[in-house]
């Protein structure tokens, strides 16, 4: 199977911030960056110190210029602990927002580590920057300002997208959603891989009833795999893994594969279930398996994209196992413009997505909450303040959607889920991912003070 990373149903933020030590040799720096010197001209009136990290900084700034940059390249400039958190492959995914990166001041630079403001995109964001002892990086971040206002969030927001969503709202004691501030909160909107919120439901109720446990194994038929993201896909066909690890990789790093063995063992119709249950949209009926998706999105696209969607629902029901199922992932071709976002994904509506995460937490299942707390996808709220921080996110081309929930140390629990949608084009990732995610921080910060 192809390791390619295919453009949907992927987490919408993938962070860019790793703090590691080096445990391996490397020849010196001065013999490895070369060709660090040509930073882009818009840089060259800002002077950049002679040191481990302002080296690491001048070539950075050149290579965005040129993405993918290869892997050799790239174990050249980012220590091994670094790149095993985020391989080649994702970094130069997370680097592809920032291609026409600009270098407008340093404002504190040290031996190993500096701090500088940038713009990409037409975005300022800080740049952090860090080396370890061999000179290689082992910290990198972007980060915007969160903003300072309801109004200044709604601008922002406008800006980023044309079409958004967003709803920050306080769980109350009865479990409900009580709206803080709302863009278009009753307005549907596609989820990406926020979907799996549901799946998670529907596993936790299952377990509840006695149907199987977290400990429970899942073979990894053949039939049942998908495609990346995710690592289950590339295991040995039969062999197994628990329900509670295929959890804890369907939230985590959004595995695909872990998916749909979860819907398989729970059941399709105990999913639509759960979807009802928690006022989800009828549209999630049938509720489609990733491999559905990449089958009807990627494979002969659009004759079982147009097919599928012209039926009633019984019939779509029977057009994904005579006809969808069967088609063999390897006629799936990877798409990298918006496709269908209106028609044929996931879908709830920002009010929605709260209610999912009310369903969840009012399952008061220790496992729910371990699996949702794995990631808070860069989102660094302060945890004295907030102790518990569940996250998921979902994308795809012209697509970017992420959704927390926060409980502060006196008990009140919030929501905020932000969604960002262009139908005609896919948005700069890093950037337009990163303003989202400065946005939800901000807003955490503004709902205490509502």
């Amino acid at each position: 199977m192809s390791h390619y990373r295919f453009p949907a149903l992927a987490t919408a933020v993938m962070a860019v911030a790793v703090t590691a030590c080096a445990t391996q040799p490397v020849p010196a720096l001065a013999t490895i960056t070369g060709s660090a010197t040509a930073a882009p001209t818009a840089s060259a009136a800002v002077e950049i110190p002679d040191t481990p990290v302002g080296r690491q900084l001048r070539w950075l700034l050149e290579a965005v210029t040129r993405l993918p940059v290869g892997d050799a390249e790239l174990a050249g400039h980012f220590a091994p602990s670094f790149l095993d958190h985020i391989p080649p492959a994702q970094l130069n995914q997370a680097l592809a927002g920032f291609e026409d990166m600009r270098l407008d001041r340093l404002d504190q630079a040290q031996e190993r580590t500096l701090s500088a403001t940038v713009t990409a995109a037409g975005k300022a964001f800080t740049l952090a920057l860090g080396v370890d002892g061999t000179g290689k990086v082992d910290y990198i971040q972007f980060t915007g300002v969160a903003p300072a206002s309801w109004p200044e969030l709604d601008q922002r927001l406008r800006q980023a997208a044309p079409r958004a969503g967003f709803l920050a709202a306080e769980l109350t004691g009865d479990g409900r959603c009580r709206p803080v501030h709302a863009v278009a909160g009753e307005k549907s909107f596609p989820l990406g891989s926020m979907f799996k919120l549901y799946v998670l439901g529907a596993v936790a109720e299952r377990i509840r009833s006695g149907a199987f446990g977290w400990d429970t194994e899942l073979t990894i038929r053949p039939e049942l795999k998908s495609l990346p993201s995710g690592e289950l896909q590339d295991r040995p066909d039969n062999s197994k893994v628990t329900v509670l690890e295929a959890a804890r990789l369907m939230i985590s790093i959004s595995d695909n594969t872990a998916t749909d063995l979860l819907i398989h063992q729970a059941g399709r119709k105990a999913v639509e279930r759960v979807v009802r249950s928690w006022g989800g949209d009828r549209r999630n009926v049938p509720f489609l398996t990733t491999r559905e998706l990449f089958v009807l999105k990627g494979a002969d696209y659009p004759r079982h994209a147009e097919r599928y969607l012209s039926l009633g629902t019984s019939a779509r029901r029977g057009y994904l196992a005579g006809v969808v199922d069967k088609v063999p992932l390897s006629k799936v071709r990877p798409w990298t413009e918006p496709r269908e976002l209106d028609r044929l994904e996931w879908f709830a509506t920002p009010a929605q997505v709260c209610r999912a995460y009310a369903g969840l937490a009012r399952l008061k299942d220790a496992r729910v909450g371990e699996v949702l707390s794995i990631t808070d996808a860069g989102l660094r709220l302060d945890r004295n303040q907030w102790p518990v921080v569940w996250h998921k996110g979902g994308s795809e081309p012209g697509l970017l959607a992420m959704s927390f929930l926060a409980r502060t140390a006196a008990g009140r629990t919030y929501v905020v889920s932000t969604t960002a949608v262009n139908p005609d084009a896919p948005f700069q990732q890093g950037p337009v991912a990163q303003e989202l995610l400065v946005l939800t921080r901000g807003a955490f910060g503004l709902v205490t003070s509502s």
